[in-house]
């Protein structure tokens, strides 16, 4: 599938989410209120539409089986009888049209008949939905076709080269047009609803194929989307003991709710065709997977043999899966019995080896680490600066790099929150943050005498644990002006990041509420002076959970970036990528960078692991990437 409809604006297809209809259907029985109890069930649910029936009897029957339904065969008496006394006045569908358009969804109607075509003009249907018995209805199928707006059509009743005909029909007139798989028994036995054949119809047709579904429950609809329904019809009722042909095959308010929720899920679990850790599955790697471990205490110079190594938890070290690589090259110091094995701790012919020219690439260091690796010459070490390392004593040397800083995002147990609408917890983030300016300029910059001005990047905390509340941006960009204000920063610049809306925390996710967006941001930065670190993967983590486009959010960010984190990202919540294996288009996105003379640190989640080649090759790749564009 690769055309899409649209409905209203609605873009319905691949790569969007299934357009899901509440089917009320002739469910009110008759009632304008309970058709409005039907509308309320459906919003409430969160439906993007409520559709409806229209017909003119006298068009979709003969007059002699309108006037004397108890002369015609027992299932077409039954079914006339209960629509002439179930039929809403054309007044009462201008109402409910209002009322469902009112509640925020769209109101579609199924035309039985050419005029109730011409009734449903009057009320600016956005699109038409056609059922499964009017499929081979060239008549109608004509008319709908005049007005130029898009259409869904179910396959029930018909058969293969019906489907077909009707196909070839549509496609001469150049229909914008969707099919949906449907069963039209109600309700349908589970072994009739052959959902596979919905992969027959996407492969013939190439447009948006979904399911009407008439079965019990709400299993077989969900597998539905999962199997890439672009659209998704059920019927719903009140009560599915209420007298008339359709309540016994629909869904009740409560179980509408629950299919909804689940195909939502169910979408968001689909992801993509790649395959990366997630920061909550490395947490957990950590602490239940395992490294390689000597067995024996080894000295400098020495061979390791297999018999030398095992393997234990925590995996903070060599992957077992690497034992034949580590497997007789030479160690480079004194390691201890049952100590973890690292790729630092061998002489020679593991690492990779890189050259990377990037102008201005940093890498990320800590206090602990920052002469144990050979970085590759960067032009500047970011330090991550935790909450412990504000009260520790520590000696440096000196280095010709430039220097960053990045502020402690927790101490302790507690998020560093200068976003926070509590006052105490603002004034405990401003204090760690004042700290951290104290320790660079006292302690850390006289260290790096190439730095006039030390860059300072921090979070803006604004997390919460159970959902997101972008309502409370205002509140917590003010908290956070006030924090920034009352920082004491001669002589550095205090740099706030930009964030992703679905962070990892102690090992859960939680969710960022404020500087996420690209005009809330720069909103922030018009009216404060301030100036930002910019991060690649927090801002294409942002813009797929949005919807928004990562290129424009960059653009309208630039203005104020003096400082880039980069790395790949996928998905909502899969940042710290290689450059390359995620969902960012580098081409297209450095070129708004090709002036940019600021730090660019490469930001690669691990990327310190063996001697920092994951640092190096995403320079080297961002390197190659630069001179591709300019």
């Amino acid at each position: 599938m690769s055309v899409q409809v649209s409905i209203d604006g609605r873009a319905i297809g691949e790569g969007e989410p299934a357009y899901v209809i509440a089917e009320a259907g002739v469910n009110h029985n008759g009632s304008l209120e309970r058709a409005k109890r039907l509308v309320d069930a459906s919003a409430a649910a969160g439906v993007d539409a409520v559709k409806f029936q229209k017909r003119r009897l006298e068009d979709t029957y003969r007059e002699a089986v309108v006037d004397r339904p108890s002369t015609a065969e027992l299932g077409v008496e039954y079914t006339v009888s209960n629509l002439k006394r179930v039929s809403l006045s054309d007044a009462a569908f201008r109402e409910l049209a209002t009322y469902a358009r009112e509640a925020g969804l769209e109101f579609l109607c199924s035309p039985w008949d050419e005029a109730s075509v011409d009734f449903l003009e009057t009320l600016d249907v956005p699109a038409y939905k056609i059922g499964s018995p009017d499929l081979t209805n060239r008549f109608l199928l004509e008319r709908v076709l005049e007005t130029g707006k898009p259409l869904a059509l179910s396959t029930g009743m018909a058969e293969e080269g019906e489907i077909r005909r009707t196909v070839e029909f549509l496609e001469d007139r150049g229909a914008e047009y969707a099919l949906l798989h449907c069963r039209s028994t109600y309700p349908a036995p589970y072994h009739n609803l052959d959902l596979r054949f919905m992969e027959e119809l996407d492969e013939r047709y190439d447009v948006p194929v979904g399911y009407s579904g008439h079965e019990r429950g709400t299993a077989v609809s969900t597998a539905a989307v999962g199997m890439g329904a672009a659209i998704l019809e059920r019927h719903i009722t009140l009560d599915r003991e209420l007298e008339g042909p359709d309540h016994d095959a629909s869904l009740e308010p409560d179980e509408f709710d629950e299919l909804v929720d689940d195909v939502r899920a169910v979408e968001e679990s689909l992801g993509s065709h790649r395959r990366y850790l997630t920061r909550g599955e490395y947490n957990n790697r950590v602490s239940l997977a395992k490294s390689l471990v000597t067995t024996r205490a080894i000295e400098p110079g020495e061979t390791i043999a297999r018999e030398d190594l095992t393997a234990k938890s925590p995996a903070k070290g060599i992957s077992p899966q690497e034992y034949e690589a580590v497997v007789g090259a030479s160690v480079a110091r004194a390691i201890g019995a049952d100590e973890t094995l690292r790729w630092t701790d061998l002489e020679s012919g593991v690492a990779e080896t890189y050259d990377p020219s990037l102008e201005g690439w940093g890498v990320v260091v800590r206090f602990s680490d920052i002469d144990d690796h050979d970085w590759g010459d960067p032009d500047l070490f970011e330090f991550r600066v935790n909450g412990a390392d504000l009260e520790a004593d520590f000696e440096l040397d000196a280095y010709e790099q430039e220097l960053g800083i990045h502020a402690p995002e927790q101490v302790g147990h507690e998020i560093v929150n200068p976003s926070a609408t509590d006052e105490a917890a603002r004034e405990r983030a401003v204090d760690v943050i004042q700290r951290t300016i104290d320790l660079t300029r006292e302690e850390i910059a006289p260290r790096f005498p190439a730095t006039d001005r030390p860059p300072i990047v921090v979070h803006p905390g604004g997390v919460t644990a159970d959902a997101m509340d972008r309502e409370a941006v205002p509140e917590l960009n003010a908290a956070l002006e006030r924090s920034v204000a009352e920082l004491e920063e001669a002589g550095v610049e205090v740099l706030i990041e930009n964030m992703p809306p679905l962070p990892w925390l102690y090992g859960g996710q939680q969710y960022h509420n404020n500087f996420m967006g690209a005009e809330e941001i720069a909103d922030f930065c018009e009216r404060t002076g301030r100036r930002i670190c910019y991060d690649t993967a927090h801002a294409k983590l942002w813009c797929n959970y949005a919807g928004e486009d990562l290129l424009e959010h960059a653009r309208t960010l630039r203005p104020y970036t003096a400082y880039l984190h980069v790395a790949d990202a996928a998905g909502v919540d899969g940042e710290g990528l290689q450059i390359g294996d995620g969902e960012i288009d580098f081409d297209r996105l450095m070129p708004i960078y090709e002036d940019f003379d600021g730090p660019i640190i490469t930001e690669i989640w691990r990327g310190h692991e063996r001697r920092g080649a994951g640092f190096k090759e995403a320079a080297e790749r961002l390197s190659d990437v630069r001179q591709h564009v300019r």
